[in-house]
């Protein structure tokens, strides 16, 4: 708590699901490809191709959902979110909304100030990426690379259940290390395929409604994570001891300067215009399938920690750096 104010920070995870292709054709996913070579008419968004789902990106969803403990819905909708950029050829973004594949998990953590903490998990949906617009390679000018445009992700939204930017970072490396360790992803952030917007918005202590919350985006390490939302959450504090408002606008983080710069003032979901996509059905998964992904994740770390502790009366912190990593 920073003098007399608390922090409530909620994240939006964007994770790169490990597959070969991309989530509706069969394009290369592979990382470092030249610009503009892993692409086809579905992807680019020409007229008249038509999206395909990737079953392996939705078996990799599934089992991510059930790791983290969420209700699988045997019926979900693929959605367009409607919005003009760039590096978005089709002018949309196939995305879940009004229902997501899954919903209702949670995940615990230790916090370095209240213990085992738990983050609850409010939705779980399966998306595309977006391409990326490069601004180093041509002097005042902008380069669009389409590479990326259809690759699978899964955003993991959570509920306001962070108080400090560092339980903010430890959640994301216990989220990393269940992800890996169920192969769902590589989650590596040097390459994009994990990828955090934070919402963060402050309160004086022992109140309980929500203040004006900013998303912050561009954050691209582990580290700057827990910099880029200490920033934000100072600025807040600042502006309203200062007798000022905090606007509910998206900010970016910049890691050279370390500070963060408005970038525009944030939308609602309405600003997106989503409506089911008419040429995907409805995603339907059997009992089947779903228990099938069930039997096929491993056994996760906090288990293994639990089951290490019992059986070789290990200390809780022995147990951990011994389950770090799968092959523990």
């Amino acid at each position: 708590m920073a003098g007399g104010w608390e922090t409530v920070i909620g994240l939006e995870t964007h994770v790169q699901l490990r597959t070969a292709s991309k989530m509706f054709c069969g394009c290369s996913t592979a990382f470092g490809a030249p610009p503009n070579t892993n692409v086809c008419p579905v992807c680019l968004g020409l007229p008249g191709a038509l999206p395909m789902p990737n079953e392996q990106a939705l078996k990799l969803a599934v089992r991510a959902a059930l790791g983290l403990g969420c209700t699988v819905h045997p019926r979900s909708l693929f959605a367009r979110k409607n919005y003009f950029y760039p590096d978005l050829p089709k002018g949309y973004q196939i995305s879940q909304f009004e229902q997501p594949l899954a919903t209702a998990g949670s995940l615990s953590y230790l916090s370095p100030d209240r213990g085992i903490a738990t983050a609850t998990i409010q939705r779980l949906h399966v998306e595309e990426d977006a391409g990326k617009s490069l601004h180093d390679r041509f002097p005042k000018q902008t380069a669009i690379d389409l590479n990326r445009c259809g690759v699978p992700l899964i955003e993991i939204v959570t509920g306001p259940d962070f108080r400090s930017p560092h339980e903010a970072r430890t959640y994301l490396l216990t989220l990393k290390q269940v992800l890996e360790y169920a192969g769902i992803s590589d989650c590596d952030m040097e390459k994009g395929s994990l990828r955090v917007d934070a919402n963060v918005s402050v309160r004086r202590a022992g109140e309980t409604a929500l203040g004006t919350k900013t998303e912050v985006k561009n954050i691209n390490s582990f580290a700057y994570v827990e910099k880029a939302l200490t920033v934000e959450r100072d600025r807040q504090i600042a502006v309203l001891e200062g007798g000022g408002t905090v606007a509910p606008q998206t900010m970016l983080y910049d890691s050279k300067t370390n500070g963060v710069r408005p970038q525009r003032s944030k939308e609602a979901s309405h600003d997106y215009r989503y409506f089911p996509d008419p040429d995907l059905p409805p995603l339907v998964l059997s009992e089947e399938f779903i228990a099938e992904q069930q039997t096929l994740l491993p056994e996760l770390p906090a288990k293994k920690r639990e089951r290490f502790v019992e059986k070789y009366a290990l200390s809780v912190t022995d147990a951990a750096v011994l389950t770090a990593d799968r092959t523990g």
